[in-house]
């Protein structure tokens, strides 16, 4: 029997057998380990290619820093999937030496200084990553494209692609005859003429090997090699042996009407080695999910779907072979989407918000200036992938005039923008309005006093699901804490300033920058309520002895250093986390009447105002709506009073905040 190759359809960048959250920190953190390892002087000048000795010696090296946990089977192999991605997008290069781009980032890391120093007004290392992203290319079957910029063509044209189009149509844009019929089917899809499904088969049908298969399957007698063969699948076909009795099973149902067929055919469908896969064809077949369920209803419990209802043989071999290869697709298509959109959100010029992908506001008119350009760069090599380049030298459509994108910016939004101060301004309206959107949505009080219970409990995978697994979760509680403050505030203040985190377009949390000053610096100004003041918030998941080490003096030094530098200005410190230590009141308290000095000795401030507000009350305050005029009020009164640390904080503080709303 004629053999049919399966060829690739798709792209994606990085690979699935390496996923993993906090993204952008581990990027930082292989690169740096990778310097070292290639400073070793045993390791100068040694190939990494086909060196399975060398690879493993990376693994072990990655382990020993803690990088990676437990003992790899093949540690050669894992330490090949941790850094082929970085390699894919020219941040090593093939052995695996750090590139002049990956430099660059690595550079930007250790600086620690984020700010947007380029047009897009993008983080610096947000930068790095869209500069290489806009040049990584796949090469997909002898095609060669360039995911990310398929991606900003599709935008530009589009507007935005759907959660569903991204994930199932934008991989299969491998060359322009394909990326110009699925823009066009987009369109035909939106106006409601066909579905996604109907454009996945319109391309896979134009692949000569698919055509092949159907042609084969309609001419010959079923048999199980000949299942196997029209699978067409990736690794062998032997993997394919289940389909053949799923076939002769609806073979049953359709022409024989057989009523014990359904629950041999449920029975079947979990044999296929894709968990995946098989859900799906549950899913299209049956209106139950147990063989009981099955057994019991017959035919009952079959869909009404096209091909159950196929009038004859060829009908039903073209259904079954529809079927077979749109679920297969789908459910490599799905895993792929994760993988995109990791790398596609590095860059912080794409927003995934409300079940669509877009792009913001200022590169969405910066990719519009660069014109239809963009497709004619999307399908060659660039040979500069692993050089740290200007936009300009990628692409001459990426060099764009300031004055021109300002004027578009203008259109898009309707105020005047001519330089690059009106422009941030304009962009940090919109972004409030986002996040304020997203804290109404998916912060609510009832979700923040969930969180903050998880993060008492430490339910880390909880955490991550309610957030983001782009940070860890320290740095998601204080981002929860800010957030939390946001709404005591009325929603009011530079909250997105006020947090000292790294956000990403989405306006979540990144980890990545190192500390050095407070979690987060709130600024007030005068009210009737409070003069004019800054508040810094410390936030902590550390207990017990731990807690009284890691934040002792770090708390005060904050504290201390910012009134130092800030003269007369008022500032005091609320000090969070998630468990009472009375030690740690106690020494925060005797602070109030303590003197802190500069380094040399010659500056001087009196008493530093640290009181403890854990998440338990913060939770109280929510819960009862506390404004923080309130709030200001109660911890000032609770400074002023002379009181054992414990009863102090039982009484003055923990009690208080039950009592300010009417709480418990």
């Amino acid at each position: 029997m004629a053999k049919i190759p399966f060829k690739g359809y798709c792209f994606a960048v990085g690979t699935t057998s390496y996923r993993t959250d906090k993204f952008n920190l581990n990027i930082e953190r292989q690169l740096e380990m990778m310097s070292r390892f290639r400073e070793l002087p045993e390791n100068r000048g040694i190939s990494w290619t086909s060196n399975s000795d060398f690879q493993a010696a990376y693994y072990n090296y990655l382990k020993a820093d803690g990088f990676v946990k437990g003992d790899a089977p093949r540690p050669d192999k894992d330490a090949r999937q941790k850094t082929s991605g970085l390699k894919d997008i020219g941040l090593m290069d093939e052995e695996r030496n750090v590139t002049a781009a990956g430099r660059a980032l690595l550079a930007i890391s250790k600086k620690g200084d984020f700010t947007p120093d380029n047009l897009l007004e993008i983080p610096k290392d947000s930068y790095i990553f869209l500069k290489q992203l806009l040049k990584t290319a796949n090469d997909v079957d002898g095609s060669i494209v360039r995911p990310f910029v398929v991606f900003l063509s599709l935008a530009s044209r589009l507007s935005y692609l759907t959660y569903e189009e991204f994930t199932y149509l934008l991989p299969l844009c491998v060359d322009r005859e394909t990326t110009e019929r699925v823009a066009a089917e987009i369109r035909r899809c939106r106006e409601g003429n066909q579905g996604v499904d109907d454009i996945i088969l319109s391309v896979l049908m134009k692949k000569e090997n698919y055509r092949a298969a159907l042609e084969l399957l309609l001419a010959e007698p079923v048999t199980e090699d000949l299942i196997c063969t029209v699978g067409i699948n990736r690794k062998s076909k032997v993997y394919d042996k289940p389909y053949y009795t799923i076939y002769r099973e609806l073979e049953r149902i359709v022409f024989d009407r057989d009523g014990s067929a359904p629950v041999r055919l449920l029975a079947a469908t979990s044999k296929l080695t894709n968990s995946k896969v098989g859900g799906a064809w549950r899913k299209l077949l049956f209106k139950v999910s147990t063989e009981a369920s099955a057994k019991n209803r017959r035919l009952d419990v079959m869909n009404d779907i096209p091909l159950l209802r196929a009038a004859d043989e060829a009908a039903f071999k073209r259904e079954f072979f529809r079927a077979m290869h749109l679920i297969k697709a789908k459910a490599t298509l799905s895993d792929y989407f994760d993988l995109n959109r990791r790398y596609f959100k590095v860059t912080d010029v794409v927003i995934f918000e409300d079940g669509k992908v877009c792009l913001d506001v200022l590169p969405k008119c910066f990719f519009a200036e660069a014109g239809e350009e963009l497709t004619d760069l999307a399908f060659r090599r660039c040979a500069q992938l692993e050089e740290d380049v200007p936009l300009e030298a990628i692409a001459p459509c990426l060099a764009v005039e300031p004055a021109r994108l300002y004027a578009r910016l203008s259109r898009e939004v309707g105020v005047a923008v001519t330089d690059s101060a009106a422009a941030k301004q304009v962009l940090k309206a919109r972004r409030y309005a986002r996040f304020d959107r997203m804290v109404e949505a998916r912060f609510t009080k009832e979700v923040l006093s969930r969180l903050f219970e998880m993060f008492r409990l430490r339910q880390d995978g909880e955490i991550h699901r309610l957030v983001t697994d782009n940070a860890d979760i320290p740095t998601i509680y204080e981002y929860i804490t800010a957030i939390a403050w946001y709404r005591i505030s009325g929603c009011k203040g530079d909250v997105l300033e006020y947090m000292n985190l790294s956000l990403e377009a989405d306006l979540l949390p990144r980890t990545h920058a190192g500390g050095g000053e407070a979690d987060i610096v709130w600024k007030y100004g005068a009210t009737d309520h409070y003069p004019a003041h800054t508040l810094l918030i410390e936030a902590t998941l550390s207990d017990g002895s731990g807690q009284r080490r890691m934040e002792m003096e770090p708390v005060s030094r904050h504290l201390g250093d910012y009134r130092l530098a800030h003269g007369d200005e008022e500032a005091y410190c609320v000090f969070t986390s998630t468990n009472v230590n009375y030690n740690v009141i106690s020494d925060f308290r005797l602070r109030r009447d303590m003197v802190y000095y500069s380094p040399d000795g010659n500056h001087k401030v009196k008493g530093l105002k640290i009181l403890p507000l854990y998440t338990e009350q913060i939770a109280d305050l929510l819960e009862a709506e506390v404004e923080y005029d309130q709030v200001y009020q109660l911890l000032e009164q609770a400074h002023r009073a002379e009181e054992e640390p414990r009863e102090w904080f039982e009484r003055r503080i923990a009690g208080a905040c039950r009592r300010a709303g009417g709480c418990r």
